[in-house]
């Protein structure tokens, strides 16, 4: 049976110290459901915090990088290097069961509008009140909003109808 792949977005240099820190967490959590974390890869912001926190609790992380010379975070267990630059994107969010966008960014804004023009379940984990006004008048019942991490956890959950 293949494994359960929740790929998180998020800021890369611009992420906040509360994002990475919320990152960090959704990685343990998602760990700890028995899921594969899959991100950008990178060793800053977003991606490096959830592969660093499912890599703490004994999971699985899959990155998929840029370009060839791109510097990877030490918590990626699968680096999958696409030479694709932001093209990438859309391979992170085909690859997942789910997307969770962890605060918002340029970069995370585009693969959430992806992920919901390929009709993938979205959970917006910010409380950013301008992209949520933005993307819940596009995402209809694909999306859902959240401000923690029990929440993200628990919309993830009852989108794959895994009990909790």
């Amino acid at each position: 049976m293949p494994k359960i792949i929740i790929g998180v977005m998020g800021a890369s240099s611009h992420a906040t110290p509360i994002e990475i820190q919320t990152a960090y967490a959704l990685g343990q959590e998602i760990a700890k459901a028995g899921w594969v974390v899959l991100s950008g890869g990178r060793n800053l912001g977003v991606m490096d915090a959830v592969s660093r926190g499912a890599k703490q609790a004994g999971g699985l992380t899959i990155g998929i990088l840029p370009h060839q010379n791109t510097v990877m975070s030490d918590a990626i267990d699968i680096p999958i290097i696409t030479d694709m630059g932001n093209a990438r994107n859309n391979i992170n969010v085909l690859s997942s069961q789910a997307v969770i966008a962890c605060g918002m960014g340029v970069g995370t804004a585009s693969e959430v509008a992806l992920a919901l023009k390929a009709n993938k379940p979205v959970i917006l984990l910010t409380d950013d009140a301008v992209s949520q006004a933005f993307f819940r008048r596009w995402g209809g019942a694909q999306l859902s909003l959240v401000q923690t991490v029990e929440d993200a956890m628990k919309a993830t959950r009852n989108i794959l109808k895994c009990p909790i």
